[in-house]
């Protein structure tokens, strides 16, 4: 005997074997329903073809396990069962003709008030043999049915919320009022309580700042998912400021305040502007009687020192023209380059800032044509580097480190004139290491940005006496 017989001898002797619907979208099985009768297809070979055209199968493969259940026939094409707990019959020549898809519906037979429900059992030992034999393209388990149905519900629920827009938290200054170190590093103020000490001096002119009309040339084209209309006149301070301390780009700042990258632009601009006008309007230059009032003790042997300059050098693209390449590149380098002045007291403010100029202007005439000369008298003395050859040209007295000359030897006084004048002229490297913290100022600057890289420059100077402590 077969394996195929023996297995089908050993169902039937059993009665443990289940029996599915071959019917499409029909999910019927004595595994979950002991009311429903199972019937095999008729032997006469034209009125199995009807069964199979009947049940929109003509072309399935039959096999001893293909049934159709007594939920497409109606009552009249079912016979009765001769004796208790026989299986009921079809009538002959009965063809199935209740479907999911005709007029007439099909509705399973559930068990009366008195009669159990057949229940599954886990250890059924004929389940591997129905498994193996029966057409799952067309009978699905009921049980998978239920956990692709809410696998489906999942995936719907997962893609409705990926279709839903996400509109980010608003991005401004309230998300940084518990760090003072991300106020640091975004603005270069050293804690929030400046940061505001600063905004609370701008604050009463801030209507009165004539905003930028356009975007600056070369700024991004992106636009923002999300976006406003306006920002606060604070956040607007905080966006120009992360330009300028942490160098973020115009279209990374128009995504974090959801705003477009012109708008950005335009406030860049604006408080550029605004800023320059407004810091530039005041007197950083001290006079006399202050600067001796705050000279600290190791200025004492230079006790008539009014300001200590120092060269700042900006990296930038290079022009297309060669005149300008020409012009713009630094002796020493071969890079192109912008240069400005700076001067701080000695106790460490900012008192002078000039405009930046072509990088191939040497120390001398760069001092010169700064303007700082026509602030310096008789009574005063300047404290410059050893590249800055102004004793001739200024009335008061300049204090440098000496040469070497033409002597083998420098003599030992000029050797300790040279290292306090150095000690001392660590006061203006610091400001211009401050400045040149900005991230703006760190990397080459593109060719879109000299238009208001003056004015970017000077505030950037300017701020050094608000972000570090009051003055």
């Amino acid at each position: 005997m077969t394996a195929r017989k023996e297995k089908v001898v050993f169902q039937k002797q059993t009665k443990q074997y289940h029996e599915h619907c071959c019917v499409p979208q029909c999910t019927a099985s004595s595994k979950y329903n002991g009311l429903l009768s199972f019937h095999g297809f008729p032997r006469d070979l034209e009125l199995r073809r009807q069964w199979l055209v009947s049940i929109r199968r003509d072309k399935l493969k039959l096999t001893l396990h293909s049934k159709v259940c007594s939920l497409h026939f109606t009552p009249d094409q079912l016979l009765q069962p001769k004796a208790a707990g026989g299986r009921r019959m079809v009538n002959r020549g009965a063809v199935p003709v209740l479907f999911p898809w005709s007029h007439q519906s099909v509705a399973p037979p559930t068990a009366g008030p008195g009669e159990p429900q057949r229940r599954p059992d886990p250890a059924d030992p004929a389940v591997g043999f129905s498994l193996l034999d029966h057409d799952y393209c067309s009978v699905p388990e009921p049980a998978d049915l239920d956990t692709a149905v809410n696998e489906n519900e999942t995936l719907k629920e997962e893609m409705n919320a990926l279709k839903e827009p996400k509109i980010p938290s608003s991005f401004g200054l309230q998300r940084f009022a518990g760090s003072d170190d991300d106020i640091r590093f975004y603005t270069r103020f050293e804690s929030y309580r400046l940061f505001l000490m600063f905004w609370r001096l701008v604050e009463p002119s801030v209507h009165k700042m004539i905003r930028s009309s356009g975007a600056a040339e070369g700024s991004s084209e992106v636009r923002s998912t999300h976006t406003r209309d306006s920002l606060q006149p604070i956040d607007e301070l905080l966006l120009f400021l992360m330009y300028l301390a942490a160098g973020l780009q115009e279209g990374d700042l128009a995504n974090r305040f959801q705003i477009q990258p012109s708008t950005a632009s335009r406030i860049i601009c604006s408080w550029a502007d605004y800023l320059y006008s407004l810091l530039g309007s005041l007197c950083i230059w001290i006079d006399a009687d202050a600067v001796r009032a705050q000279l600290p003790e190791d200025f004492r042997d230079f006790p008539d020192t009014r300001v200590i300059v120092g060269c700042s050098e900006l990296r930038c693209q290079t022009p297309a023209s060669a005149l300008l390449h020409t012009e713009m590149s630094s002796k020493s380098k071969t890079q192109c380059v912008m240069r400005g002045l700076m001067g701080v007291a000695p106790h460490g403010a900012v008192t002078f800032v000039s405009s930046l100029y072509e990088g191939s202007v040497s120390d001398t005439e760069l001092f010169m044509r700064s303007g700082l000369a026509d602030r310096l008298t008789e009574d005063m003395a300047v404290m410059v580097g050893k590249g800055f050859l102004t004793s001739d040209l200024v009335k008061c007295k300049v204090y440098r480190p000496p040469f070497l000359g033409t002597k083998p030897q420098m003599a030992s006084q000029n050797v300790l004139q040279a290292q306090k004048v150095a000690r001392l002229r660590v006061r203006v490297e610091r400001a211009t290491r401050r400045v040149k913290e900005n991230k703006l100022f760190d990397s080459v600057i593109p060719l879109s940005v000299v238009g208001n890289i003056n004015k970017l420059f000077t505030v950037a100077c300017l701020l050094v006496n608000y972000q570090n402590k009051p003055l």
